[in-house]
């Protein structure tokens, strides 16, 4: 080719690099007046991650949520995220009643189920921001994101799908440039459990394990570290200590046998029923029948869908927790 031929490709391509770059930035335009005016945050700002840190410079509007609740913070500061990850098979997108409202008739892109992200799925939404708060996203991963835009990843200090309720919400919050907001919905939920324990004082006085059954024979205790656990204990329960005393910090369950059933034999005793089968499986164990929890009747047994208490309980945020309060103190209290 000669010089002028390479010239003439060279300014083509410059121009056609400035028309791509024109175009992003009318379409990045019109997505940010998408965002409702009390949504919108202050800007630039800078938040602290598990890998480092992710500087938001303007207002963020195509939101992909890589957490697996990450996407309920989102919809709760007023913004709907354009992607998320699947988690309980939740298409179409926004069957929890906590969330139907807020979706509305805008459905997000499904972009990968629990940490096994779809790249060219995420990349083709052409994020702006990239929130992986109640994840496992790996180094590797978080680097490649980073190429696409500001990837906030888990809050620093905590295990893998460790960290409250609170902080992630505070974490989505100073990424969208609402911090007070943000403390704002803390708060509410505050009051909330504070009024739920005040109402049943005597929660205080009872230890809780909340359990789950994946496959027949094999049962699982959930830590304190787990959403379920943690949504227990604000309601004013005490974890049960055989169980507290086995729990590592990187694991939310401790798995056992039904000859350890006596790890299960707490006050109260709340299980998820994972299938239509766990509850009479259970019940017909053996070990199971001897146990206080279950002679007394002192257990409980509610189901991730219909009604989707546990889903409520597993979620854990600011948008779930009420429904979870609603639905499931009374139940707790009758038991």
């Amino acid at each position: 080719m000669s010089v002028t031929g390479v010239r003439v490709k060279a300014t083509l391509t410059a121009l056609m690099m400035s028309l791509l770059v024109a175009g992003c930035g009318s379409s990045r335009s019109a997505d940010e007046s998408l965002v409702p005016p009390e949504s919108r945050g202050t800007f630039p700002v800078t938040v602290e991650h598990k890998y480092g840190s992710a500087t938001v410079e303007k207002q963020p509007s195509r939101i992909v949520t890589l957490g697996l609740s990450d996407h309920d913070a989102v919809l709760a500061l007023g913004i709907r995220p354009v992607g998320a990850v699947d988690w309980f098979k939740e298409r179409p997108y926004g069957k929890w009643p906590w969330t139907q409202a807020r979706w509305g008739d805008k459905q997000p892109e499904v972009v990968g189920e629990r940490d096994d992200f779809n790249f060219e799925k995420i990349a083709a939404l052409k994020p702006d921001l990239i929130l992986a708060q109640y994840s496992g996203m790996k180094k590797e991963q978080y680097d490649k994101l980073s190429q696409l835009a500001p990837v906030v990843a888990q809050p620093p200090k905590y295990e893998d799908y460790a960290a409250p309720w609170q902080e992630m919400t505070r974490m989505v919050g100073r990424a969208l440039g609402l911090p007070q907001k943000a403390e704002d919905l803390i708060a509410d939920i505050d009051r909330r459990f504070a009024k739920a324990r005040a109402e049943h004082p005597g929660f205080a006085k009872l230890t809780m394990v909340v359990a789950d059954t994946f496959e027949a024979g094999k049962f699982s205790a959930f830590t304190t570290t787990d959403p379920k656990m943690i949504f227990m204990t604000e309601l004013g329960f005490r974890p049960f200590e055989p169980v507290k005393a086995l729990s590592k910090p990187e694991n939310n369950v401790v798995e056992v046998s039904s000859e350890r059933f006596d790890l299960f034999d707490a006050d109260r005793l709340v299980w998820l029923n994972s299938d239509l089968g766990a509850e009479a499986r259970i019940r017909a164990d053996p070990v199971y029948q001897r146990l206080k929890v279950s002679a007394k009747k002192r257990d409980l047994f509610i189901t991730y869908e219909n009604p989707p208490v546990g889903a409520a309980i597993s979620f854990n945020t600011v948008l779930s927790i009420p429904y979870a309060i609603e639905q499931l103190v009374p139940k707790l209290a009758g038991s």
